[in-house]
């Protein structure tokens, strides 16, 4: 087993479990269309660091931390639900990205390429994983509670507004990190479908946020040694391993 592909396999065992961990916040909060659209908001920050000869990650992260804002700051000034916002951003920045990403690699934005990680971007990627188990950890309670009542939520001194921008934040995060691995038009379905068949075997929310975790490991570690074995493109292989631990939780739901 050479340093690249080992590399290429911590960073995504790293970011599949953060990916999944959030997924778990996301789908209890009827977020599911968020982790998709960030995904295909990172391209045009993808399509300029191309450009430059820059990371892809870094690209998308900039970009990203520029949608949240705007879908944090329009969520305060109107009255329309996020799931809208997120519509308006996903589709500006899918018509921008795709005028601005090089033809060339398009196919490495879209699908991302396991090949191309680093010593670097694999350390990178496990620092940022645990920060962010960490710190969504910490506030995982405060946020469960701002679903079920804000206004109970408030009288305890929560300020919810605060706590959608951190997560946010941390999806951006973990979406910047996710293009390099399953690329721009997959990275959501890695914080979603661990998530989603987390939910169907779990009996409470201390499985269920766990187990979502423990999905996001498994399908980005069977995934990748899939692309080792079978040579099929790894972001692909590491989407059909989730999506098959979810056709099984079907079996055994709950």
């Amino acid at each position: 087993m050479n340093s690249q592909f080992l590399f290429s396999l911590i960073s995504g065992i790293f970011i599949g479990g953060a990916a999944g961990y959030l997924g778990s916040l996301m789908l209890t909060k009827r977020m599911a269309l968020v982790g998709d659209a960030l995904g295909h908001v990172a391209l045009p920050g993808m399509g300029l660091a191309l450009l430059l000869g820059l990371d892809v990650s870094f690209g998308a992260f900039i970009f990203l931390l520029l949608g949240i804002f705007l879908i944090w700051l329009f969520e305060i000034k109107t009255s329309l639900p996020m799931e809208a916002l997120v519509g308006v951003i996903f589709v500006a920045s899918l018509a921008i990205g795709f005028l601005i990403v090089p033809e060339p690699e398009l196919l490495e934005a879209l699908f991302g390429d396991i090949s191309k990680v680093s010593f670097e971007m694999t350390l990178i990627s496990a620092v940022f994983s645990i920060l962010i188990f960490l710190v969504i950890n910490r506030i995982y309670p405060k946020m469960i509670l701002a679903h079920i009542s804000e206004d109970l939520a408030k009288s305890q001194g929560i300020k919810i507004k605060k706590q959608n921008f951190i997560y946010l934040f941390f999806i951006a995060l973990i979406v910047a990190l996710g293009v390099k691995i399953v690329g721009s038009l997959l990275v959501g379905a890695l914080v979603i479908i661990p998530a989603a068949t987390a939910r169907n075997l779990s009996k409470n929310l201390k499985e269920y946020s766990l187990g979502s975790a423990v999905l996001g490991v498994l399908s980005s570690l069977l995934g990748g040694l899939l692309f080792k074995l079978a040579g099929f493109p790894a972001g692909p292989m590491i989407i059909l391993v989730a999506t098959l631990f979810f056709l099984i939780s079907l079996i055994f739901k709950r």
